[in-house]
């Protein structure tokens, strides 16, 4: 066999090889970024009901230890009050700010260890009678039994 030939067998391998790790890597990025994608679309999915008062909507979407935390006619009647009444505002805007992985994650000190957790910063901006302010949440996304779901971060 020729020098050349070898040569190009090796180039053409070397450049092969180059291809499919930049595919792996890529799948791996884009599989990911994914994940990422649907957290925070949950979040938005939540603050636009909570946006709208549909906080039984917002509600359904916490994750089953969240759920343990405020029963559904509590939180319901909770957040109306508080947000609605007590800041006499109809409704509110929001921006969610770059989204964090984490590989675990706990909602508090002595709480249940979650894995593949992505936390996503909201700001809500209020304008009531109380003049206009910002509410700044750390709200994490976690996925259980196959669905993205909101926790709130309770550590101290």
């Amino acid at each position: 066999m020729s020098r050349k030939l070898v040569r190009t067998k090796g180039l053409l391998t070397g450049i092969l090889m180059l291809v499919i790790v930049l595919i792996v890597f890529l799948l791996l990025k884009v599989g990911l970024s994914s994940s990422g994608k649907e957290a925070a679309e949950v979040v938005i999915e939540f603050y636009q009901y909570e946006q709208k008062g549909e906080f039984a909507s917002s509600w359904a979407l916490f994750h089953s230890t969240m759920k343990e935390k405020f029963p559904k006619g509590h939180y319901i009647q909770d957040r109306a009050h508080v947000f609605m009444n007590h800041f006499g505002v109809e409704t509110f805007t929001f921006t969610i700010g770059e989204t964090e992985e984490f590989e675990k994650w706990k909602l508090s000190k002595d709480g249940p260890e979650f894995q593949n957790v992505y936390l996503v910063p909201v700001t809500q901006t209020y304008k009531g009678k109380y003049g206009n302010f910002d509410l700044e949440q750390k709200v994490f996304a976690v996925e259980e039994k196959g669905k993205w779901k909101i926790l709130w971060d309770y550590n101290r």
